[in-house]
């Protein structure tokens, strides 16, 4: 077990020293998830609007206002607001002044300036700000009116705040018929985006680093292994230990940096770690393949980057597998990628159990049983052709 544990923890060493897997393995996938929750993810699409200008009551009953209607309120100055205008970053900037506050607090007309971005989501915002404009100013009337005949301005919010309490607002059900939109419904920003690129990167990166297992039988580190009290066997098993451990530390950086910088809702902390467990099982085992069947390591790592980017899209690693025609859909199943985000995707989004995924955890185990066995066979076949 000593020497088992030995030689994984040499593959792991060599793993990270390689300077360029400490982009490519750990900062990329990062880099990636980023962008793509900050483009496509479910929380990308909320409106934002800027309120800049001195706080008073008016730049207060606009920003609740907007906050209840889902509107993502920031305040901020004139400048800030009008860069992040221009680089979209905000769809739409309310500017107020003195002169307005001063008018809405005396119940009069309040003039106010409001820019729209370029992007088209600023043509809805747009409207969503007419409408809070709209309901503060009916508001603020009602409180005039009411005031205007004697009644105390407290008195009057009171009142005001009574009625809307009694009053029956009717309410609008939508209702999604389709199920991709009912999947997604719920998920983070960046939930989505995560459980993808784990399972890409940590396949992707064990089929590339077969080369390694490449480099130690070409240049005699397998032989000097094999020259000490070391059996073949006990390598076969380092050496898939090692592919396992790889890959283990890399989804385990990307799951727990994403759920602490992005705030990504793993569900289930110890079922996820357990999808990961038996796919990075997988993941090692296709690399053991793929690092005794080819005998170049510039060749492996081509053969690796092809086959891992080919089977993360047809499992739905870079499109959800939910928009998939029905044909594709049903031959993504082949691949451990699409097993394993069905796994994930029970944790995240409908809170499952164990017993909600054990089919998956079963085609996992079995995936990784088959492949470790061929695996193994292979590799000991080229450890003799080494020799």
């Amino acid at each position: 077990m000593s020497a088992m544990a030995a030689i994984a923890a040499v593959e792991l060493r060599r793993f990270l020293r390689d300077r360029s897997n400490i982009f490519f393995v750990f900062i990329f996938p990062f880099l990636l998830i980023l962008l793509l929750g900050s483009q496509f993810g479910a929380g990308s699409s909320q409106a934002r609007v800027a309120i800049a200008g001195p706080g008073s009551a008016l730049s207060e009953a606009l920003s609740a206002e907007l906050n209840s209607a889902g509107v993502d309120v920031i305040a901020s100055s004139e400048d800030a607001t009008r860069a992040d205008l221009s680089r979209g970053r905000t769809d739409v900037g309310l500017f107020l002044d003195e002169a307005a506050a001063t008018a809405f607090d005396a119940g009069r007309p309040a003039e106010l300036d409001v820019v729209m971005a370029s992007q088209s989501s600023a043509l809805a915002v747009i409207q969503q700000v007419r409408t809070a404009v709209q309901a503060v100013a009916l508001e603020r009337s009602r409180i005039a009116a009411l005031t205007g005949a004697g009644i105390p301005e407290e008195q009057a919010c009171r009142a005001l705040d009574q009625a809307a309490a009694q009053l029956a607002v009717p309410a609008v059900e939508i209702v999604d018929i389709d199920d991709a939109v009912r999947e997604f419904r719920g998920l983070g920003q960046f939930d989505l985006g995560a459980s993808q690129q784990v399972l890409l990167f940590v396949f992707l990166s064990s089929l590339a680093g077969a080369a390694t297992l490449i480099q130690a039988r070409r240049f005699g580190v397998v032989g000097r292994v094999m020259s000490a009290p070391v059996s073949s066997g006990q390598i076969v098993a380092g050496q898939a230990l090692g592919r396992f451990a790889i890959a283990f530390v890399q989804g385990g950086v990307i799951m727990a940096g994403t759920a602490v910088l992005f705030g990504v809702d793993w569900g289930n902390p110890w079922l996820s770690v357990l999808v990961l467990v038996l796919f990075c099982a997988v993941a090692a085992a296709a690399a053991m393949i793929v690092g005794s069947v080819v005998d170049n390591d510039t060749a492996a790592s081509g053969v690796g980057v092809g086959t891992g980017l080919v089977l993360a899209g047809l499992g739905g690693c870079m499109v959800p597998p939910e928009i998939f025609p029905e044909t594709l859909a049903a031959v993504s199943f082949v691949t451990p990628h699409r097993w394993a985000y069905e796994a994930f995707a029970a944790i995240q989004r409908h809170e499952g159990t164990l017993g909600d995924i054990l089919p998956q955890l079963g085609v996992l185990a079995g995936m990784a049983a088959v492949l470790l066995l061929l695996g193994a066979w292979l590799l000991r076949r080229s450890l003799n052709r080494a020799l």
